[in-house]
């Protein structure tokens, strides 16, 4: 007799007289012994307690599981169904059991201290997967699967779990007059009224929109989601090599997509461009929310009167990796708290326009507020370029020219 036989043999016998089929027998052992199936792990526990003078025949219906597995061809091709309706390099079965049996399996093994059984779900899913992969030709994958199919052997109904896809490249925007995300109507948030026009939105369209819609379309995916690194103000446009950004798209049907494709429709628009697209993970999400990058921007300013050429560029060459506390503006005081951050300006060079006008290039630390180092609105930051020049200026016009990040090399 098999030596991992002999040993269960007593604790066999409690669990078969409960009128196990082969499989629900052999997983309560599951996890002993290596190389076999659990029907057949039932079986030679079953010819062993025979053997030894406790014949337990095999029941016509299993008290455990009531024959769940006599229906596994039709759940393996209920999944091989759905699985192959979507695109996907990869997929795994899950399941859904009747309540009442993962009751009874987790009494047995209270009730004879069963610590090595291996659950329904388990074998479920496993026996299932098998039996599927042939039908479906792609690989299983068990970390991060981009499809998993959840059968519930209730009514062999199948759910799909799609993964998203993520689209990570840079933008541009060249108009002043739309978000970089969608902005929900703040009368009826989001429902339609008589101040968005029925739409929704404050604005009619976005960043994230331009390319999402079409990202959607292509993908037939569900919905869209946009994470920037970081933002710029509605009327302020983003030049240069453009902001980061990565494209999420929620159940998508078609997951390989043509970028190029994407990116020339995408900058049909004359509102936004895209560039340097390219399939992510999820991770790069975080990682665009974490980074902190210096930024340039250029401003044109005007001052309160007429100023000297050579002052604004004495005032701006002084104001060179200077440190100063920025409290919470004034035009975003209402959803933000208030709070003094430290940031700091590296370099400002100036160049003239006009009598009272003249355009600032700045690099400053992530997260400095442009438009009130320039005022000092009301004094609330400090240093500014206002106290530095004596002359009280405003920005009449914003644009990011580049962000200092270097995306990580990609295969």
């Amino acid at each position: 007799m098999d030596e991992w036989i002999a040993g269960i043999l007593d604790k066999a016998h409690g669990p078969a007289g409960h009128g196990l089929c082969d499989r629900c027998l052999g997983r309560m052992f599951g996890k002993i012994g290596t190389g076999m199936t659990n029907d057949l792990r039932g079986r030679k526990i079953r010819d062993a307690l025979s053997e030894d003078g406790r014949a337990v025949p095999v029941p016509e219906i299993c008290s455990l599981c009531e024959n769940v597995f006599d229906l596994m061809d039709r759940f393996a091709a209920a999944v091989a169904e759905k699985i192959n309706d979507v695109e996907s390099d990869d997929f795994l079965v899950g399941s859904k059991v009747e309540p009442e049996i993962s009751d009874r399996e987790k009494a047995l093994w209270e009730e004879y201290g069963l610590d090595s059984a291996e659950t329904i779900k388990a074998e479920l899913n496993r026996e299932i997967g098998k039996l599927a992969l042939p039908m479906i030709n792609r690989r299983v994958e068990f970390k991060n699967p981009q499809v998993v199919a959840c059968i519930d052997t209730r009514f062999a109904d199948v759910t799909l779990d799609i993964a998203p896809v993520f689209i990570a490249g840079r933008y541009t925007k060249y108009s002043r007059e739309i978000p970089q995300t969608i902005w929900p109507c703040r009368s009826c948030k989001g429902k339609g009224c008589e101040r968005c026009g029925g739409t929704g939105k404050m604005y009619q369209t976005s960043v994230q929109e331009i390319i999402g819609d079409i990202a959607l379309e292509m993908s037939e995916g569900e919905e869209h989601f946009f994470h920037g690194m970081g933002r710029e103000d509605i009327d302020a446009r983003m030049l240069g090599d453009g902001r980061p950004f990565v494209l999420e798209i929620s159940r998508p049907r078609i997951r390989d997509i043509d970028l190029d494709e994407l990116e020339r429709r995408s900058n049909a628009s004359d509102l936004a461009g895209y560039n340097r697209l390219h399939f992510v993970t999820r991770d790069t999400v975080q990682m665009y929310k974490g980074a902190d990058p210096d930024k340039i921007y250029k401003a044109r300013v005007r001052a309160n009167g007429k100023v000297n050429k050579e002052r604004v560029n004495e005032v701006a060459l002084s104001l060179k990796n200077i440190h100063i506390d920025q409290r919470t503006p004034r035009r975003v005081e209402h959803r933000r708290a208030d709070l003094v951050r430290k940031r700091e300006v590296r370099w400002v060079e100036a160049e003239m326009a006009g009598d009272d006008v003249f355009d600032l290039t700045l690099n400053t630390e992530s997260g400095t507020y442009v438009k009130e180092f320039v005022s000092g609105d009301e004094g609330r930051t400090k240093p500014s370029f206002s106290e530095a020049l004596g002359i009280q200026c405003v920005v009449e016009a914003l644009d990011v020219i580049a962000i200092n990040y270097q995306e990580p090399m990609r295969d």
